[in-house]
Protein backbone atom coordinates (compact mmCIF):
# COMPACT_ATOMS: atom_id res chain seq x y z
CA UNK A 1 0.00 0.00 0.00
CA UNK A 2 1.83 3.31 -1.11
CA UNK A 3 1.05 5.69 2.08
CA UNK A 4 2.25 9.09 0.08
CA UNK A 5 2.10 11.11 -3.03
CA UNK A 6 4.89 13.50 -2.77
CA UNK A 7 8.34 11.82 -3.63
CA UNK A 8 10.39 11.78 -0.79
CA UNK A 9 14.40 12.14 -0.52
CA UNK A 10 16.52 10.31 1.51
CA UNK A 11 16.86 12.49 3.86
CA UNK A 12 13.06 13.51 3.99
CA UNK A 13 12.83 9.97 4.94
CA UNK A 14 15.35 9.22 7.42
CA UNK A 15 13.57 12.29 9.14
CA UNK A 16 10.14 11.23 8.41
CA UNK A 17 8.00 10.51 11.49
CA UNK A 18 4.07 9.97 11.53
CA UNK A 19 3.87 9.49 14.87
CA UNK A 20 3.11 5.74 14.92
CA UNK A 21 4.94 2.56 15.09
CA UNK A 22 4.63 1.32 11.41
CA UNK A 23 7.28 0.28 9.62
CA UNK A 24 7.96 1.70 5.89
CA UNK A 25 9.95 0.60 2.81
CA UNK A 26 11.23 3.67 0.81
CA UNK A 27 10.82 2.39 -3.11
CA UNK A 28 11.16 5.73 -5.11
CA UNK A 29 10.49 8.13 -3.16
CA UNK A 30 7.75 6.75 -1.73
CA UNK A 31 6.62 5.24 1.84
CA UNK A 32 5.39 1.47 1.31
CA UNK A 33 3.74 0.35 4.48
CA UNK A 34 5.13 -2.78 5.67
CA UNK A 35 2.61 -4.92 6.90
CA UNK A 36 3.50 -7.41 10.36
CA UNK A 37 5.35 -10.26 9.35
CA UNK A 38 3.13 -13.95 9.56
CA UNK A 39 4.25 -15.60 12.57
CA UNK A 40 5.82 -18.12 10.24
CA UNK A 41 8.15 -15.73 8.85
CA UNK A 42 9.20 -14.58 11.99
CA UNK A 43 9.97 -18.22 13.78
CA UNK A 44 12.18 -19.13 10.55
CA UNK A 45 14.00 -15.87 11.17
CA UNK A 46 14.25 -16.11 14.67
CA UNK A 47 15.50 -19.97 13.40
CA UNK A 48 18.42 -18.49 10.86
CA UNK A 49 19.41 -16.00 13.84
CA UNK A 50 19.74 -19.09 16.31
CA UNK A 51 21.68 -20.50 14.07
CA UNK A 52 24.04 -17.64 12.87
CA UNK A 53 24.84 -17.13 16.73
CA UNK A 54 26.55 -20.41 16.87
CA UNK A 55 29.36 -18.86 14.11
CA UNK A 56 28.66 -14.84 14.27
CA UNK A 57 29.16 -12.75 17.14
CA UNK A 58 26.07 -11.35 18.46
CA UNK A 59 27.17 -7.89 17.45
CA UNK A 60 27.49 -8.47 13.51
CA UNK A 61 23.87 -9.60 13.24
CA UNK A 62 20.71 -7.65 12.70
CA UNK A 63 17.20 -9.03 12.37
CA UNK A 64 14.55 -6.45 11.16
CA UNK A 65 15.24 -3.19 12.02
CA UNK A 66 17.76 -2.42 10.21
CA UNK A 67 17.34 0.02 7.39
CA UNK A 68 19.45 -0.95 3.86
CA UNK A 69 19.78 2.07 1.63
CA UNK A 70 19.98 0.51 -2.12
CA UNK A 71 20.00 2.50 -5.41
CA UNK A 72 16.78 1.39 -7.61
CA UNK A 73 15.34 4.45 -10.16
CA UNK A 74 15.31 6.51 -7.18
CA UNK A 75 16.47 5.86 -3.63
CA UNK A 76 15.36 2.34 -2.11
CA UNK A 77 15.15 1.62 1.70
CA UNK A 78 14.81 -2.06 2.64
CA UNK A 79 13.93 -3.89 5.73
CA UNK A 80 15.65 -7.03 5.64
CA UNK A 81 14.32 -10.26 7.69
CA UNK A 82 18.20 -10.79 8.65
CA UNK A 83 21.48 -9.59 8.25
CA UNK A 84 25.01 -10.26 8.64
CA UNK A 85 27.65 -7.00 8.77
CA UNK A 86 31.42 -6.88 8.43
CA UNK A 87 33.17 -5.29 11.56
CA UNK A 88 33.57 -2.33 9.22
CA UNK A 89 30.04 -1.87 8.62
CA UNK A 90 29.03 -2.23 12.34
CA UNK A 91 31.89 0.52 13.14
CA UNK A 92 30.52 2.46 10.59
CA UNK A 93 26.41 2.54 11.99
CA UNK A 94 27.63 2.37 16.04
CA UNK A 95 25.59 4.44 17.93
CA UNK A 96 23.99 5.98 15.17
CA UNK A 97 20.66 5.47 13.61
CA UNK A 98 20.44 1.78 12.45
CA UNK A 99 20.20 2.44 8.65
CA UNK A 100 23.27 1.72 6.54
CA UNK A 101 23.69 4.26 3.70
CA UNK A 102 25.08 4.32 0.56
CA UNK A 103 28.40 5.57 1.75
CA UNK A 104 28.76 2.35 4.09
CA UNK A 105 30.53 -1.25 3.45
CA UNK A 106 27.83 -3.58 2.71
CA UNK A 107 26.60 -5.99 4.45
CA UNK A 108 28.07 -9.73 3.88
CA UNK A 109 24.60 -11.70 3.76
CA UNK A 110 20.80 -10.43 3.94
CA UNK A 111 18.49 -13.06 3.91
CA UNK A 112 14.64 -12.59 2.77
CA UNK A 113 11.57 -14.50 3.69
CA UNK A 114 9.10 -14.48 1.39
CA UNK A 115 5.53 -13.40 2.59
CA UNK A 116 2.54 -14.69 0.62
CA UNK A 117 1.35 -12.96 -2.47
CA UNK A 118 2.74 -12.43 -6.41
CA UNK A 119 3.81 -8.62 -4.46
CA UNK A 120 5.84 -9.66 -1.97
CA UNK A 121 7.19 -12.41 -4.16
CA UNK A 122 8.34 -10.26 -6.99
CA UNK A 123 10.02 -8.10 -4.29
CA UNK A 124 12.37 -10.63 -3.04
CA UNK A 125 12.68 -12.38 -6.29
CA UNK A 126 13.05 -9.83 -8.85
CA UNK A 127 13.43 -6.54 -7.54
CA UNK A 128 15.58 -7.06 -4.56
CA UNK A 129 17.69 -9.40 -6.47
CA UNK A 130 19.02 -6.86 -8.68
CA UNK A 131 19.23 -4.08 -5.59
CA UNK A 132 20.96 -5.87 -3.38
CA UNK A 133 23.57 -7.32 -6.09
CA UNK A 134 24.02 -3.27 -7.14
CA UNK A 135 24.92 -2.76 -3.52
CA UNK A 136 27.74 -5.74 -3.75
CA UNK A 137 25.95 -8.30 -1.13
CA UNK A 138 28.49 -11.21 -1.46
CA UNK A 139 25.17 -13.67 -0.73
CA UNK A 140 21.55 -13.57 -0.61
CA UNK A 141 19.05 -16.09 0.74
CA UNK A 142 15.89 -16.24 -0.11
CA UNK A 143 13.39 -18.54 2.03
CA UNK A 144 10.23 -19.49 0.61
CA UNK A 145 7.88 -21.40 2.83
CA UNK A 146 5.59 -22.27 -0.15
CA UNK A 147 7.63 -23.09 -2.50
CA UNK A 148 9.30 -25.59 0.17
CA UNK A 149 13.21 -23.78 -1.07
CA UNK A 150 16.07 -21.83 -0.06
CA UNK A 151 17.10 -19.92 -3.08
CA UNK A 152 20.82 -18.79 -1.94
CA UNK A 153 22.19 -16.46 -4.33
CA UNK A 154 26.26 -15.86 -4.76
CA UNK A 155 27.59 -12.92 -5.85
CA UNK A 156 29.64 -13.25 -9.13
CA UNK A 157 31.05 -10.43 -11.44
CA UNK A 158 28.73 -8.37 -10.48
CA UNK A 159 25.70 -10.65 -10.88
CA UNK A 160 23.86 -13.44 -8.59
CA UNK A 161 24.44 -17.15 -9.60
CA UNK A 162 21.72 -18.87 -7.80
CA UNK A 163 21.61 -22.62 -6.14
CA UNK A 164 18.35 -23.84 -4.52
CA UNK A 165 18.53 -25.91 -1.42
CA UNK A 166 15.31 -28.39 -1.12
CA UNK A 167 14.60 -30.53 0.97
CA UNK A 168 17.50 -32.54 3.05
CA UNK A 169 20.14 -30.74 0.47
CA UNK A 170 22.63 -29.33 2.87
CA UNK A 171 23.07 -25.81 2.49
CA UNK A 172 26.11 -24.45 1.34
CA UNK A 173 26.85 -20.87 2.73
CA UNK A 174 30.51 -19.21 1.44
CA UNK A 175 29.95 -16.98 4.27
CA UNK A 176 28.62 -19.24 7.13
CA UNK A 177 30.77 -22.34 5.59
CA UNK A 178 30.76 -24.24 8.73
CA UNK A 179 26.67 -23.98 9.11
CA UNK A 180 25.40 -27.41 9.23
CA UNK A 181 21.61 -26.63 8.03
CA UNK A 182 19.20 -28.12 5.43
CA UNK A 183 16.38 -27.08 3.48
CA UNK A 184 14.07 -29.22 5.72
CA UNK A 185 15.25 -27.54 9.20
CA UNK A 186 14.58 -24.31 7.82
CA UNK A 187 11.16 -24.35 6.54
CA UNK A 188 10.05 -27.22 9.49
CA UNK A 189 11.09 -24.02 12.00
CA UNK A 190 8.05 -22.66 10.61
CA UNK A 191 5.70 -24.76 11.70
CA UNK A 192 3.79 -24.50 14.73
Amino acid sequence: MTTTVNKLTLDEYLAYDDGTDTRYELVDGELVEMPPETDRNNLISLYLLSQFLKFVPIQLIRHKDTELVVIGNRTRVRLPDLMILTQELLEAIAGGRATITPDMPSPVLVVEVVSPGKVNQDRDYRYKRSEYAARGIPEYWIVDHDKARITLLTLVDGLYEETVFQGTDPIKSKIIPLLDLTAIQVLQAGQV
